[in-house]
């Protein structure tokens, strides 16, 4: 097996036997291309999310946070083009009955060397039906993308938060496409979370504010981890430009598949508050009151995938290191995405006082930081149950212990080991994990 395959075939087994993610509907066969997120897949899912907004919304003063409906107006798909235009060609196997992208594949089927149907257009957005009756006047769709939630808040923005340009929007949110061509785990699902910024600049200072938001997208992934041997910039080829798009740069990332797109950064030039003004008759343009003009903004898009962003962490950290005669995995993950900030344990559960003491401490520590307790193993193992998962700290209440009020930490990365005063516990390790 390829080293590489062999990486991917240990990530998705690790996934499922420490409760990071699972199939979805597994005790029924499974959904094709569905996953389930597990206690230790959510907290990481949720702490990518967090880093996200902490970058992008709190620590600066030009971006404000949104939430949209994910159910919207069927004209916002029609004014966007993704009604008429939002489709892939696709070819029917006419022995085997199997679907395939046009692009994908070439004279003769892939799986059993029949020949296809002509080419034929197939929208990739879902239907849904409001109402009691599945009839067009109830015909909507399940968003493909968080953006147009934006761009149709704009004036609700202006009008609530009187912002200056160049300010942007950002949303995390789920999205939904009706890919044919799913698969490599969680990388390409029909249904899928996204990190989006809708950022509104003055037409001329676009092309700089895309180099901008491109560098910082980039070191945002550097800044939690990520190698950066393992990332690069690819912009786009004029060919393969959306046709609103002026310009767009995707981060790549070597994942075991090969590299593939993490985030695309574009720029959407006007064009959607144009057609949203078209089709909703309002004016979308900025007003510049100093200088006494009105215009559409230009529109900076960095969009990235929390899913696939979870997984280029979790294949970043996979880590295996001789330990004497023994193989440690461990998930080396930045102590901002840890799924557990701290876990402790007792050195012999069958020590009533030692276990009260060590479920005490665990206790207090859940006040300040993610922290787990476990006693259902030897010391060896919950060492390496918390390896895998990527617990920064463990800390061990011994025999000793009852006596100088003292613990052992030890440091996920190192291995090292330190005699910790109970009292001390809390700000040492606040110390140890505070980001800034």
């Amino acid at each position: 097996m390829d080293e590489k395959d062999n990486l991917m075939d240990k990530i998705v087994s690790l996934c499922k036997r420490r409760g990071f993610i699972f199939q979805s509907s597994d005790i029924y066969g499974g959904l094709a291309n569905t996953w389930d997120y597990g206690p230790y897949g959510v907290e990481l899912k949720n702490n990518v999310k967090r880093a996200w907004w902490k970058s992008v919304v709190y620590e600066r003063n030009d971006i404000f946070g949104m939430d949209a409906a994910i159910l919207m107006h069927p004209k916002v798909w029609e004014a966007s083009g993704h009604v008429n235009s939002f489709s892939d060609l696709l070819v029917d196997c006419k022995k085997c009955k199997k679907r395939f992208r046009t692009d994908h594949v070439k004279d003769k089927c892939p799986e059993c060397g029949g020949s296809f149907t002509e080419s034929r257009a197939f929208n990739l957005m879902l239907k849904t039906f409001l109402g009691p009756v599945e009839d067009e006047k109830g015909l909507t769709f399940l968003r493909p993308e968080t953006a147009q939630g934006m761009f149709v808040n704009f004036l609700n923005i202006i009008d609530s938060r009187h912002p200056k340009l160049p300010f942007g929007l950002a949303q995390i949110g789920k999205a939904f496409r009706n890919e044919i061509t799913t698969g490599n785990y969680t990388f390409r699902t029909r249904e899928f979370e996204q990190m989006e910024i809708e950022y509104f600049v003055r037409p001329q200072e676009a092309d700089r504010k895309l180099e901008e938001w491109i560098a910082d997208r980039f070191n945002w992934y550097i800044n939690l981890g990520i190698k950066q041997d393992n990332l690069r910039k690819r912009p786009h080829a004029k060919d393969e430009l959306a046709h609103y798009a002026r310009a767009c740069t995707d981060i790549e990332y070597n994942f075991p598949f090969g590299w593939s797109e993490l985030e695309g950064i574009a720029n959407r030039t006007d064009f959607d508050l144009k057609q949203h003004a078209k089709v909703s008759g309002k004016d979308l343009q900025y007003s510049d009151e100093v200088a006494k003009e009105k215009f559409y903004p230009y529109i900076i898009e960095p969009s990235g995938g929390v899913d696939r962003s979870v997984l280029a962490f979790l294949v970043d950290a996979y880590c295996e290191e001789k330990v004497k005669d023994d193989t440690r995995v461990v998930l080396k993950l930045h102590k901002d995405l840890a799924p557990t900030k701290v876990a402790v344990f007792p050195l012999l559960k069958n020590r009533a006082e030692i276990v009260e003491l060590a479920k005490k401490i665990a206790q207090d520590l859940k006040k300040c930081f993610v922290t787990v307790y476990d006693d259902t193993a030897a010391i060896g193992k919950l060492y390496r149950r918390q390896d895998e998962v990527g617990t920064l700290y463990c800390v061990t209440v011994d025999v000793q212990s009852l006596e100088d009020k003292q613990v052992t930490v030890r440091d996920r990365d190192t291995m090292k080991q330190d005699r910790v005063g109970i009292d001390e516990l809390n700000s040492y390790l606040k110390e140890k994990l505070t980001c800034c």
